[in-house]
């Protein structure tokens, strides 16, 4: 190996690490918020790859199906909620309005835009957008379904409900894109020369997205009143709770912030590769090594980590890429028997 190609293996190794790194901050987000190992969270980004590379091949995403169902649904149980508390019966005019225009009118002005502009050639901005419109909700509304009701469940249970949650959307996605892998336009085609290493647009584009969103999180967390409440919900939920801060919402507003971030890290990593219905599953996966290499608490080890498993990623396809994988997956195992060794071990409570 000379330097020009290590120096293209580490161009190709940080790319895909800024990616990762976006979606270890989004589980690390959602867990310490919600105490979810939010395993579906590599979806988010087969959805977002996906329903762009339809709208650019000017044909109908079927997520903008799915999304005023999953609307639909999160209205009824929301419907059946106020059917079961008698004290908010008098209130239900008022509350069922505001549910309608959250649950339902939402997302069907979604589906109506994309249904009505799917045949048309649209500028790259508005596929961006609509695509963000159709796929970040879904969060949300998942959220809502599966996780909001089992809330205080043990961290266990959330597990298992998280593996359920991802079979279904990897299912969905069969039935809704088929098995044919599809790849996106890049959003630029020009290069940059450095030292010898051609740089392409799309990778820069892909770099400095990810500083400009960890930038974006940094200042959100710490200046922002919504951001200081969903720290406040991680440190302890319950008093969270005691000084008014709604805890549900906190988890709703957590997964929103985790879908835009998958959904974006795929439309990033879509013109670079090409991505199929299951795809996300790996690439969320590396995502969550780095965030384990956080300990699922901290935001800049999971950058920091994911930044090495994509170099390490990179370097392991040149030396040996039929076990570039295992090489990838193998440098959990010492981090974990690390924190086992360096952390003391706390029993959850029975709940």
């Amino acid at each position: 190996m000379d330097l020009s190609i290590a120096a293209i293996l580490a161009q190709d190794g940080i790319t895909t690490g800024a990616v990762y790194a976006l979606l270890a901050l989004a589980l690390v987000l959602v867990f310490s918020v919600t105490r979810v190992i939010f395993i579906p969270q590599g979806e988010f980004v087969s959805y977002g790859a996906l329903t762009l590379a339809m709208l650019q091949a000017q044909k109908f995403p079927p997520t903008a199906i799915l999304l005023p169902v999953l609307g639909a649904a999160c209205f009824l149980v929301e419907a059946a909620g106020l059917v079961r508390h008698p004290e908010r019966r008098r209130h239900a005019p008022r509350l069922m309005a505001g549910l309608a225009s959250r649950y339902l009118l939402g997302p069907i002005a979604v589906y109506a835009i994309a249904r009505h502009f799917y045949g048309e050639s649209l500028p790259m901005a508005a596929q961006l957008a609509l695509t963000l419109a159709i796929v970040v909700p879904i969060g949300p509304f998942v959220y809502r379904l599966a996780f909001e009701p089992i809330a205080e469940a043990t961290t266990l249970l959330l597990l298992i409900v998280a593996v359920a949650v991802h079979f279904a959307m990897v299912g969905l996605g069969l039935l809704m894109f088929g098995a044919e892998g599809s790849r996106t336009t890049p959003f630029s085609d020009a290069s940059l020369s450095l030292g010898g290493v051609s740089i392409s647009g799309q990778s820069i584009w892909v770099i400095a997205t990810a500083l400009v969103l960890i930038a974006a999180l940094y200042f959100y967390f710490d200046r922002s009143i919504s951001g200081k409440a969903l720290r406040a919900t991680s440190v302890n939920r319950l008093g969270a709770r005691l000084v008014g801060i709604g805890t549900a919402q906190a988890g709703r507003l957590a997964f929103t912030l985790a879908a835009g971030l998958g959904a974006l890290s795929g439309i990033l990593v879509a013109p670079l590769t090409t991505i199929y219905y299951d795809s996300g599953f790996l690439i969320g996966l590396k995502g969550f090594v780095g965030a384990i290499i956080g300990g699922l608490v901290s935001y800049p080890l999971a950058a920091a980590g994911s930044l090495l498993v994509g170099l390490l990623e990179s370097y392991s396809s040149f030396w040996a890429s039929a076990y570039k994988e295992v090489i990838v997956f193998t440098l959990i195992i010492p981090v974990l028997l690390w924190r086992s060794l360096a952390t003391g071990h706390v029993e959850e409570e029975e709940q």
